[in-house]
């Protein structure tokens, strides 16, 4: 997986830094690192779709709105996600998340992410390879 934790960035909180090749593919690295943040995503089977429309005038609050998503359905739907289809046009993004409900008992539980802040939040494209930094409050 093309992503790490930077834990020397916030203490309290989880700094995430992902690359990729293609827009695409760095926010479904960065959706999936969210995912990880709060499962492991090999116990979250793809049984439930759901699809994600955003638009935003910046690749950043793009970025940062998708994320967000993924939290909001960890929190009012009690959702967790283990794949990510991502298709980004002119800053309109239509996503597909699959995963399932979450079950104690089943899913390798972590740490609860609250939401995603601004704090450090930057997207760049840097010789080709598409970069992204973020950190998630705990």
């Amino acid at each position: 997986m093309p992503f790490k934790f930077n834990e020397d960035i916030a203490i309290a909180d989880v700094a995430v830094e992902v690359w990729a090749d293609t827009i695409d593919e760095l926010f479904k690295d960065s959706g999936l690192a969210v995912s990880e943040v709060m499962v492991d995503t090999e116990t979250v089977e793809p049984l439930i779709e759901k699809e994600v429309s955003l638009s935003s005038d910046s690749v950043e609050m793009l970025l940062f709105d998708f994320l967000s998503e993924i939290v909001y359905f960890k929190d009012a739907h009690s959702l967790l996600f283990s794949k990510f289809d991502v298709k980004i046009i002119d800053l309109n993004l239509v996503a597909k998340l699959f995963g399932e409900e979450i079950n104690r008992e089943k899913h390798a539980l972590r740490i609860d992410v609250k939401a995603v802040t601004l704090y450090k939040f930057s997207v760049r494209n840097e010789n080709g390879i598409w970069r992204a930094e973020f950190v998630l409050d705990i």
